[in-house]
């Protein structure tokens, strides 16, 4: 995989996206919940940041309590916040995290949150917009293109501008039913997928917007819309790393007894491109994003269980 054409950068990384509150239920005591933080790509730049990575976020939050918890977040995380505006009058969005049989479940409560204003025609929000030209790579995911039309836009003009600057576009597909339907989302993934460098899509999503069924399948698809590099997400079964012309290579999943999987991805993808910052090679980098997505399941919450790079070096060495 090719490595970002201009260096040097100021950060490794900056995703672009909605942060949020978390309140997460309680096993024990089904009317207690948690207070956390979550939202995909913020989770992303933590974990990345955890790893080693000089990350970076790019967002609106609400000039609120919750917008001033998560800034405090990202300092004490040292994800670097020149991308983030508080917008007056606006609310930060929040989300609930319910327990059962089935596993985990959302609810969110983010309609008209400052993060769905995003607008790349905003001459205000501009200079948050141009931290996508300051990272060697640029993370966006599926989540933050289905929060609103203009929050769609600012994700294409960021990887506009992050192309132009050489830097590598990472995508977390992340396709959500709840937010856009199947027919809304699929120009728009297909769209995204054709520009971006790095795609990390699960087995399930995948099965839903192309109908496929097993993993070389889902691989053709993704490859077929232009993505060169494919880093498959398996849940229990690992993950499978494909790079156009090339055999795919499956990573058998690091055994773990899971108590809440709300961030595995988001840590998956984080460890991934930090790994990739700090030099290691694909396949290398996907070995300990898979180590890191499983410890992240051990605690509850998005952001908490994420592991550190030493955590991450000691279970892969206790694996062999």
């Amino acid at each position: 995989m090719a490595a970002p054409k201009v260096a040097p950068f100021a950060l490794d990384l900056v995703c672009l996206g909605e942060a949020m509150v978390e309140f997460n239920q309680s096993r024990d005591e089904p009317t207690r919940y948690t207070a956390g933080f979550g939202g995909d790509t913020s989770n992303c730049a933590i974990a990345a940041a955890r790893i080693g990575a000089k990350s970076g976020y790019i967002t609106q939050l609400g000039d609120d309590v919750f917008g001033q918890q998560l800034q405090a977040l990202w300092r004490r995380e040292h994800v670097d916040t020149g991308g983030v505006r508080m917008l007056p009058g606006a609310e930060t969005g929040v989300y609930f995290v319910t327990h059962g049989p089935q596993g985990h479940g959302f609810t969110y409560r983010r309609a008209n949150s400052a993060a769905s204003r995003m607008s790349a025609d905003d001459a205000a929000f501009a200079p948050c917009l141009q931290q996508a030209a300051r990272a060697g790579t640029l993370h966006v995911s599926g989540i933050s293109q289905a929060i609103s039309a203009s929050a769609r836009d600012t994700v294409f003009a960021a990887i506009a501008l992050a192309r132009k600057s050489g830097a590598r576009v990472s995508y977390d597909l992340n396709f959500r039913p709840r937010l856009w339907s199947v027919d809304a989302a699929r120009p728009v993934i297909e769209r995204t997928v054709a520009l971006c460098d790095i795609f990390l899509p699960s087995i399930d999503e995948v099965a839903l917007l192309a109908g496929t069924r097993t993993p070389q399948e889902a691989l053709q698809w993704a490859h077929g819309l232009g993505a060169p590099t494919v880093l498959l997400k398996a849940g229990a079964e690992g993950c499978w790393v494909s790079q156009r012309g090339a055999t795919p290579t499956q990573l058998t999943p690091h055994r773990v007894q899971p108590v809440d999987a709300t961030g595995a991805g988001d840590c998956f993808a984080g460890c991934l491109l930090a790994r990739l910052a700090a030099g290691d090679d694909l396949l290398s980098a996907a070995r300990a994003a898979n180590v890191a997505a499983a410890l992240s399941t051990l605690g509850v919450g998005a952001v908490a269980p994420l592991p550190s790079w030493p955590q991450v070096q000691a279970a892969m060495a206790d694996r062999g």
